[in-house]
């Protein structure tokens, strides 16, 4: 039985986690069983998602299967663009330097700030009256 090549990433952003397989194909891209359409349904975000295969131009060489949880569509999409380029750094190690310069390897730090006592949100406090 012969094994078939996958690249295997992790990616993550916000409070999203997603777990990417690479295998060499036509570019199809499945997100937890269902079509890439079908599961995020904004153009622009899906556009941001694939960015790491056309800094690489390996546009349509890979179909990408994802697992992701945690999170809403921005996140989601972040983790899973951060996934296919570690992904790729797998495929190929000079992949690194354009990958690395458009800053697609470094996990974005920035999280949700947590809510303070005392106030309703992270920074919304009640409006404040002198009399």
């Amino acid at each position: 039985m012969a094994e078939t090549v996958q690249y295997i990433g992790t990616g993550r952003r916000k409070d999203s986690v997603a777990r990417v397989r690479l295998v060499p194909g036509t570019g199809k891209i499945t997100i937890n069983g269902k079509d890439q359409t079908d599961y995020i349904p904004f153009a622009n975000v899906r556009q941001d998602m694939i960015q790491p295969f056309g800094i690489t131009e390996t546009n349509d060489s890979y179909d990408v299967y994802v697992n992701v949880n945690g999170g809403g569509f921005s996140g989601q999409a972040g983790a899973i663009r951060h996934g296919i380029a570690r992904a790729l750094l797998n495929v190929d190690p000079d992949f690194r330097g354009p990958l690395k310069r458009a800053g697609l390897l470094t996990r974005d730090p920035r999280m949700k700030e947590r809510k303070k006592p005392g106030l309703k949100k992270a920074r919304k406090a009640s409006q404040f009256s002198k009399r």
